[in-house]
């Protein structure tokens, strides 16, 4: 020990202060920890750009535009959805139906009244469609007929043009019903009276036969029956019905102090025009939002342009009617909206005189909440000609997304193509399962969906369907098939139909043709692609069985191989 140097020993490593030492080097580390996350969170947040939020949706638009399900007859991005799709059925509003039992009933109260079908002798006395004897009868035969829907309303009997016939309408909904919605039908009854005056139904009309009973209802008129709850009284008020007649005129400001104590707010430019049906929702219900917001009128061109996606031509097709496609009726009543060549026209003879002022918006980021407080007339909202800040939706993201809420329940699908439907399914009597069988471009690339054309050849259809499907039902199926005679081999077990079956119901002889011609001054328009998807879509969607083409009738994803996962989530 006493030849060797000692050891010196610093301050630092005296035994006193190791534990200080070390309490002080942990913390340099946890703070050096801590600048490293700080900036790799500052370099993440500077450099991540959003996705675009129509094409990588927010959770709102998934909760609108999407299925959760990997049915492609319901998440087929090439039709819309729209408010009436996103009511719930409440069964419980809709128990409140006619029974047979209830008619007879109501007969039996009044057997002691003098009926003015008493023939005294004489059977061929003409009909009196208004005798509650006859009334009665025909509602007992429609509920005895038609057994797969329930009875709501029925209309008094209206002559019809034979002496022994008589028009009746009724409101219904199919049993089975799936969407929150009423339907009117209107047939005619061929009624016999025998020589000992008994009467008897011989025959009813096809679907909206009963041409003398459609007129619209007066809302101060009193139906012939119904039974109905203080609480179905409000569902009715808050659904479409199906059948009714539209009354989509475009509306008019009463007057010149009328128009100039409104506000109003307009969308100009952008590049919205010939996007997807999706697309041109999105943006549309942005602008009616933010005009509810604001308390003012949404000024807006009824004038689409419909996408080449949905056209014959692979065109896009300027001129479109939005009142073709939507239900412009349940908008102007629900919403105030201007069609925007009245409010120029009125905007042009009153602004100068009246001193109407204008606010010029041309930035997507100046939101809603910052136009609050403007006072003048009309706000404008002028877009660019750079895509995507040129879309309108851009007004609604960010911030904006929180405030204004997009009024979903204010846009439903057009009651003529739904009308369509209607007819469909009541010429199947609302009894028949649907399939939706994708073939097309799909079917013939295998790199995609190797097993694809196999799953869906016709030999492999009726294998699969044999368990799902009972032999001899009425099965509708959307297809994309062009030659659906390739189907053929299934008629052995089921009668099947397609919906080129159903042209009359849009051809120059239908309803549908005539008023959308009167829409569109008098020129013909065409049903086009979107039309045909949307009609095929519903038609489908109200089977009592719906069988879907991936997870049921193939294993191949929807998307092509390996998205299975993707599509689900």
């Amino acid at each position: 020990m006493l030849g060797r140097p000692g050891l010196s020993r610093t301050g630092s490593f005296r035994p006193e202060n190791l534990g200080q030492n070390a309490l002080h080097m942990i913390g340099n580390l946890c703070f050096t920890i801590f600048v490293i996350g700080v900036l790799v969170f500052t370099i993440i947040a500077a450099t991540y750009e959003p996705e675009d939020p129509l094409f990588h949706p927010s959770t709102k638009l998934t909760t609108f535009l999407t299925s959760t399900s990997n049915a492609t007859f319901q998440s087929d991005n090439t039709v819309v959805k729209t408010g009436e799709d996103f009511m719930a059925a409440n069964q419980t509003a809709f128990a409140t139906f006619i029974n047979v039992t209830d008619v007879v009933e109501i007969k039996e109260e009044r057997t002691d009244q003098t009926s003015s079908s008493e023939c005294e002798g004489d059977s061929r006395k003409p009909l009196n469609c208004r005798d509650p004897e006859v009334f009665h009868l025909m509602m007992k035969e429609a509920i005895e007929r038609f057994k797969d829907i329930h009875f709501y309303r029925f209309g008094k009997p209206a002559p019809g043009p034979e002496e022994n016939t008589c028009d009746m309408a009724w409101r219904f909904r199919p049993k089975e019903g799936k969407t929150a919605a009423f339907y009117k039908d209107y047939r005619r009854f061929v009624i016999n009276r025998s020589e000992n005056c008994t009467l008897s139904v011989l025959s009813i009309g096809d679907y909206h036969s009963g041409v003398n009973a459609r007129k619209r209802k007066n809302k101060n008129q009193k139906p012939g029956f119904e039974k109905t709850s203080g609480r179905q009284e409000q569902v009715v008020a808050a659904l479409p019905v199906v059948g009714e007649t539209v009354n989509d005129l475009l509306p008019v400001v009463e007057s010149e102090n009328a128009f100039s104590r409104g506000k109003y707010l307009i969308y100009v430019g952008g590049g919205d025009r010939c996007k997807s049906m999706n697309h041109y929702l999105w943006s549309f219900l942005c602008a009616l939002g933010e005009a509810q917001y604001l308390n003012r009128t949404l000024v807006m061109d009824l004038k689409l342009c419909l996408s080449s996606i949905y056209t014959s031509s692979n065109q896009d097709e300027e001129g479109k009617d939005f009142r073709f496609y939507f239900d412009f009726e349940h908008l102007k009543e629900a919403a105030s909206v201007l069609d925007h060549e009245q409010f120029w026209q009125d905007w042009n003879k009153w602004q100068k005189k009246d001193g109407l002022s204008l606010h010029l918006v041309e930035d997507f980021r100046v939101t809603p909440m910052k136009l609050s407080e403007v006072k003048d007339s009309l706000i404008m909202r002028k877009f660019g000609l750079v895509e995507p800040d040129n879309y309108w939706y851009r007004v609604c993201e960010g911030e904006t997304e929180s405030v204004v809420q997009r009024p979903w329940h204010l846009v439903w699908k057009s009651r003529r193509l739904m009308d369509i439907v209607s007819a469909i399914a009541s010429k199947l009597n609302w009894d028949y399962d649907s399939v939706h069988i994708v073939r097309g471009e799909k079917a013939r690339n295998r790199d995609l969906w190797p097993n694809l054309a196999q799953d869906t050849s016709p030999d492999a259809l009726i294998s699969t369907l044999q368990n799902k499907i009972e032999d001899g039902r009425n099965v509708y199926i959307a297809t994309n098939e062009p030659d659906t005679s390739f189907f053929d081999p299934l008629k052995d077990k089921y009668s099947t139909h397609f919906l080129d079956e159903y042209k009359d119901l849009w051809d120059e002889n239908s309803e549908w043709y005539s008023e959308t011609k009167n829409l569109n001054n008098g020129v013909p328009v065409e049903f086009d692609g979107y039309m045909r998807v949307s009609v095929d879509t519903e038609v489908l969607l109200r089977g009592k069985k719906q069988i879907e083409t991936f997870n049921e009738l193939t294993n191949d994803c929807k998307d092509g191989i390996n998205t299975c996962n993707t599509a689900s989530s």
